[in-house]
């Protein structure tokens, strides 16, 4: 069997400064979320399997008036590839406690069961959830990754980008310069920097982080960033902590 958070492609992790290209299938528990509109799919968030059958996302990117489907195994939205896979939701669980008109609350989180489980491959796998009530430190180094647009009001590409973001504690997120009290301790803020961030599509995709045994772990949910535009200093994307969360998870499977 596959373990979790260990790619057949290992990701190139540089340090190259705002998003950039992905390897091909280098993200392999990456989900695309995708809405019905005049009669096609569109990619509206990004989603982490996490479990054979389960996909977890944001809960801002759930709407109960559409439909869904998840696509795994995919590296480029625009094309046909062998090995990748759509699944209609059998079910989709927000976090009881989300409220969308109070985003600074939290709970921006949901769970998407899928209606069978799928075939592990090179292409499609599960990432590891972080251990209940970790806290990453300063300044570690993690990495966005979505379909998400390039600059703040530019095209959405058709490659999966990833970008190196650098963890910013609770302790500095909080500062009235910073997010203030916006941002809660059951969140995760990362980047600020100014250069790199998440930007708009990436929504609801993870925040990978390299555990001690070198297993990839999803330790956060794209939520919000500044409402400015992509990269404004000392305003770092800002994820939900998945570890915050693991008991709820656990309930929810």
């Amino acid at each position: 069997a596959f373990g979790c958070g260990v790619p057949a492609y290992p990701p190139l992790v540089s340090r190259v400064v705002g998003g950039e290209n992905a390897r091909p299938y280098s993200w392999p528990w990456q989900a695309s979320l995708q809405y019905h509109s005049n009669g096609k799919w569109r990619h509206t968030c990004g989603g982490t399997l996490i479990a054979t059958n389960w996909v977890l996302t944001a809960a801002h990117c759930i709407s109960s008036s559409l439909t869904y489907r998840v696509f795994l195994g995919k590296y480029n939205l625009a094309a046909e590839e062998e090995g990748s896979i759509a699944l209609s939701p059998e079910k989709i669980i927000v976090h009881e406690n989300w409220d969308p008109e109070h985003l600074a609350n939290g709970y921006d989180i949901a769970l998407i069961k899928l209606p069978e489980h799928v075939t592990l491959s090179e292409q499609i796998r599960v990432a590891c959830l972080p251990p209940a009530q970790s806290i990453l430190s300063s300044n570690t180094a993690c990495y966005v990754t979505g379909w998400g647009r390039l600059d703040t009001n530019g095209p959405l590409p058709d490659d999966l980008q990833q970008g190196l973001l650098l963890v910013v504690d609770y302790e500095t997120c909080s500062k009235p310069s910073w997010w203030g009290n916006t941002v809660k301790p059951t969140m995760v803020c990362a980047g600020g920097d100014g250069i790199i961030s998440s930007c708009n599509g990436d929504s609801g995709g993870p925040l990978n982080c390299q555990g001690e045994d070198g297993r990839w772990e999803v330790h956060g949910v794209v939520s919000f960033g500044s409402s400015l535009g992509c990269n404004y200093y000392q305003k770092p994307s800002v994820f939900t902590r998945v570890s915050a969360y693991s008991s709820w998870i656990e309930q929810v499977r």
